[in-house]
């Protein structure tokens, strides 16, 4: 649930004057300016109104302070309110410019090595074959073990090294091998990457890429094996066939010459790739295709075909949280009948291959995949889903007791500054219905499962009506001269004037309702996305 609160920086005083984080110090004058007509007490003669523009003036007043002085919004930018509310404010502990300016130089260091931490990324992966006949023959159930690990490292923006190594074991033989590549961007369009590798497979090479256009890629690599001496000579064409699908050529120059055709394609709820290989004393075919049932479960099947091998696999996998996915794969073919077990988490993997049978009889093929297959759907439908969708609801549960009292105090503030709106809003909606010009007719903010299942029913239920905020004054207010409604990427939507975040720490979506020239549209935006509108591809 936590998740969302490690992302982009939340810049609700951008989102309060409603300009980009990249605005200029006269873009802030300016809409300062505006703001603080819209919010002048003065304006109001009903107390009431004038206690609500009172609070929102000083909002104004102080996004403006922090936003126009060059050091206070540099510190915003990179710590926000915490940030402005510590020591780092011009205070007795900074009095002089000098110091502040010699204080943000330290942070901003600290800042980039803690982003240099974040570039250093380990992966690995632990394989580890299992065969059930040589279990029932005595002699254990180890066929053998393999490990690699690989650490890439951000030398800088440009480079990039990766070192790793593996080392395998297969009954009484092993061997191992470390490698390292060093990859640097020569420009916008070209990179280029050195390699070594010593041990089984002990090599130098170099390999470069370029663009030759934004939907082609040209890819050429030399490598010498310090083994034997030969020399490989490869080149890889790649072309962007659609928005979804790309193709590629690859020609290998060598001791085993080929060529290879590919193709791939992927899209939000699929994804296909096919590949023929042929080379001057072997062939290969292989495809494979996966369908997403839902954004945490997906289906596999694949099959490859040559001179070495036949098989055919099928199975599926479960995103059990935002770093944990787990695979399982049935396989059979020429070398017997497989069961693969994957379980990937983050950049490391577990892999566990068993080999049921070395002879491919159809009854114990049909047995070796309905009984585990069986086997999973039980425990995922009667255990495993009834656990994580109680666990989830449970968090969610004690996330808005957690954050009730915060989110009552969010809203009654949205409200009490709509109320300010509402007049302005209102006489827009009124001309423009007059002119057919633009007009919010419905719109809401909050959690994106809330207006998912609300997208699904057509209607908001009463369950869900805590988590989502109707936000329709507040936008029509901000239609511009020009017909249009404007908001800035990178912005969190909450801190617009008139919103309020219903569901902290949880992942939001704003949902638009709206009619232009007699037309119906509607569009629905992630929480920190740029939204303009009206739009034809909008159109419904």
């Amino acid at each position: 649930m936590d998740g969302e609160e490690a992302g982009p920086p939340k810049r609700e005083l951008y989102a309060l004057l409603q300009v980009s984080p990249e605005a200029t110090d006269e873009d802030i004058r300016k809409a300062y300016r505006h703001w603080a007509q819209v919010y002048h007490p003065d304006k109001y003669q009903d107390f009431h109104m004038q206690q609500i523009a009172t609070e929102n003036f000083q909002r104004i007043c102080q996004a403006y302070e922090i936003l126009s002085d060059e050091y206070k919004r540099q510190i915003y930018d990179i710590y926000g309110m915490e940030g402005i509310n510590s020591g780092l404010e011009l205070g007795p502990k900074l009095d002089k410019v000098e110091e502040l300016k010699a204080e943000l130089e330290r942070l901003r260091k600290r800042k980039e090595e803690e982003k240099m931490l974040a570039h250093f990324r380990p992966s690995g992966t632990i394989l580890s074959h299992l065969s059930l006949p040589q279990f029932l023959d005595g002699d254990g159930i180890m066929r053998g073990m393999a490990m690699s690990s690989e650490v890439q490292s951000q030398l800088s923006k440009r480079t990039v090294i990766a070192i790793g190594g593996n080392l395998e074991v297969n009954e009484n033989s092993g061997g191992g091998a470390a490698s390292t590549v060093l990859r640097h961007q020569l420009s916008p369009v070209s990179s280029i990457e050195f390699i070594a590798s010593a041990g089984l497979r002990a090599l130098i090479g170099v390999q470069t890429t370029r663009n030759l256009s934004l939907h082609s890629t040209a890819t050429i690599a030399i490598a010498k094996s310090l083994r034997d001496g030969s020399i490989n000579l490869s080149n890889t064409w790649t072309r962007q066939l659609s928005e979804t699908a790309n193709g590629n050529i690859q020609l290998l120059l060598g001791p085993e010459s080929s060529i290879a055709v590919g193709w791939q394609k992927k899209h939000e709820k699929m994804s296909a790739s096919g590949e023929l290989k042929i080379g001057t004393s072997s062939f290969a075919a292989s495809a494979h295709y996966t369908h997403r049932f839902s954004s945490k479960s997906h289906g596999r099947i694949a099959g490859r075909f040559g001179s070495t091998n036949l098989e055919v696999e099928v199975g599926g996998g479960r995103k059990l949280s935002n770093f944990s996915t787990v695979r399982m794969l049935y396989t059979i073919g020429i070398q017997g009948i497989f069961w693969k077990f994957e379980l990937h988490r983050g950049g490391q993997k577990l892999i566990i291959p068993m080999l049921l049978s070395r002879h491919l009889n159809p009854v114990f093929a049909t047995g070796a995949f309905v009984i585990p297959t069986s086997l999973y759907f039980l425990l995922k439908k009667f255990v495993v889903k009834p656990y994580y969708l109680q666990r989830e609801k449970q968090k969610t549960l004690e996330n808005k007791e957690r954050n009730s009292a915060q989110v009552q105090e969010a809203r009654a503030a949205a409200e009490k500054a709509q109320q300010l709106l509402k007049i302005v809003a209102n006489r827009k909606i009124s001309r423009h219905l007059e002119t057919n010009e633009l007009v919010i007719t419905k719109a809401v903010y909050g959690s994106s499962k809330a207006l998912k299942k609300a997208d699904e029913s057509r209607e908001v239920n009463k369950e869900s009506a805590s988590e989502v905020f109707d936000v329709t004054i507040p936008l029509n207010f901000l239609i511009n001269d020009s017909g249009q409604l404007k908001l800035h990427e990178g912005v969190r939507k909450s801190g617009i004037m008139g919103f309020c975040d219903p569901c902290p720490g949880e992942p939001k979506l704003l949902h638009v309702e709206f009619t232009y020239g007699g037309k119906r549209f509607e569009v629905e935006v992630d929480d920190y996305a740029a939204l303009l509108i009206p739009q034809e591809s909008h159109r419904v």
